[in-house]
């Protein structure tokens, strides 16, 4: 290739050789700051539905990544999850979240609250909320408080773009909160009905891991069958359609303003939303618990004798067996293989379940003791500890699998 050029290519330690950073402030360009509200979708929609349950979700503040939340449709239900959830007694079955130790056997106990004028579990005392002081919370007010700021800022500075943005901006908040708050409906039981069951389930994990939980038939059905039904405050899909549509047009008409703010205000706008995304990701990290309000329900947790963790898969199942005192549920819940050697093997570890029943003793938490993590360590002054015979449940179908092997294959002589 012929021909001469300008272009003078410099390295580090050429005379030529320089480090642009900008020509004075009044030349920093900041136009790319409006790309800063659409930024942390994942972060604003991991806690989306549990901070929509909170009346602060009204609130005008500076909301990240707006969009996520004025979508054409709405969510109808709960996000699905991984953990198999089987009744003991009815063999309903359900999937749930996935979590916990591998082979690993947890016992929970849990019930209703009861006021004082409500004596049974038919009715709720209470419904499940966001905690009112929950990351959520202060994560909200963070942006109500930046709001207000930027508010106060365009008027001292005389900034009309920059105060039609935090108009729009904030207020597309509040429509958004409009458009998506609802409380949550869980299934209740016939009225009239006083007989509470017994409703224990069993939830099977991807890992090989065993929660039981210890619970009316009620709570049951409240907490894992039931279809939970999502209700929200704009019942109308074309009112949510519309408040969707005004709240794009004031996303579009709020960056445009932004855009054509005075630079010092462009540089508040962009650390207060480096902050609210900081904030809405923190919260994001944290545990589910941490933002749901549960304490419409006392939950505490049992131990066994030998500890949570396990060698082997089947000996998990047998102590999960041991702790429900059947094995209705391993078939629905797919714990075990459909064949005649776990067939066998069920009714051995059922056998030797019911001759251990009711065999338990109060026991004190001890240093080192592993909880699960949903409860967060929590204990009742005497708890159960569930005492668990000495029952080698793997060598045992080890043994049945050689017998089998040497029936349906028996070795030439």
């Amino acid at each position: 290739m012929s021909g001469n050029t300008n272009t003078t290519v410099a390295f580090p330690g050429n005379e030529n050789w320089a480090v642009w950073w900008w020509n004075g402030l009044e030349n920093f360009q900041l136009d790319i700051v409006g790309f800063l509200a659409v930024l942390g979708e994942s972060a604003v929609l991991a806690n989306a539905q549990v901070a929509a349950l909170s009346r602060l979700f009204y609130l005008p503040r500076i909301l990240p990544a707006p969009q996520a939340l004025i979508r054409t449709t709405r969510l109808t239900s709960l996000p699905s999850s991984e953990g198999k959830v089987t009744a003991v007694a009815s063999g309903n079955f359900k999937e749930h979240e996935d979590r916990g130790q591998k082979w690993a056997d947890f016992v929970l106990r849990g019930q209703r609250k009861r006021t004082p004028s409500n004596k049974s579990d038919n009715v709720p005392p209470s419904l499940v909320r966001a905690k009112a002081t929950g990351p959520l919370t202060w994560v909200t007010l963070i942006g109500f408080m930046e709001a207000l700021a930027l508010f106060i800022a365009s008027i001292v500075f005389g900034d009309g773009m920059s105060l039609i943005a935090t108009i729009l901006l904030a207020g597309l908040s509040t429509i958004v909160g409009i458009c998506n708050k609802w409380t949550l409906e869980l299934a209740q039981p016939p009225k009239g009905k006083r007989e509470n069951p017994k409703g224990d389930v069993v939830i099977r994990f991807a890992n090989g891991s065993f929660l039981i939980v210890k619970c009316s038939e009620h709570a049951a059905r409240e907490l894992y069958f039931a279809p939970e039904e999502i209700d929200y405050a704009v019942k109308s899909s074309a009112v949510y359609r519309l408040l969707s549509l005004i709240g794009t047009l004031m996303l579009m008409l709020g960056i445009v303003a932004l855009a054509n703010a005075k630079l010092y205000l462009q540089i508040a706008w962009a650390g207060a939303y480096i902050i609210t995304n900081i904030a809405h990701w923190t919260a994001a990290a944290l545990p589910q618990s941490t933002h749901w309000d549960l304490s419409c329900y006392t939950i505490y947790e049992e131990h066994l004798s030998t500890g949570p963790t396990n060698g082997n898969f089947t000996e998990a199942l047998w102590k999960a067996i041991l702790l429900t005192q059947s094995i209705k549920w391993v078939r629905p819940g797919g714990a075990a293989p459909q064949t005649k050697l776990w067939d066998d093997w069920l009714q051995e570890a059922l056998t030797k379940a019911k001759e251990a029943a009711g065999v338990s003793k109060m026991g004190t938490v001890k240093d080192g003791d592993v909880c699960w993590p949903s409860v967060g360590g929590k204990m009742p002054p005497e708890y159960k500890i569930w005492t668990v015979p000495k029952w080698d449940a793997k060598k045992e179908w080890d043994r049945m699998n050689k017998e089998w092997s040497d029936e349906a294959f028996p070795a030439a002589g």
